[in-house]
């Protein structure tokens, strides 16, 4: 199975279980919080593509 898909299954069954025991969820809640983690992992591959 695609790393991606266990990935998402894996939010989904932890979102899940974190919203069933009423703890706050360990992510970003809003879209700029979401784009913060897309930027560090681009910020990530930009750096190892160019080779610093």
């Amino acid at each position: 199975m695609n790393l991606s898909v266990l990935a998402l299954i894996t939010g989904i069954v932890a979102g899940g279980v974190f919203t069933a025991l009423k703890l706050p969820l360990p992510a970003p809640p809003t879209l700029p919080g979401i784009m913060g983690i897309v930027g560090i992992f681009l910020g990530a591959k930009i750096i190892e593509f160019f080779g610093f």
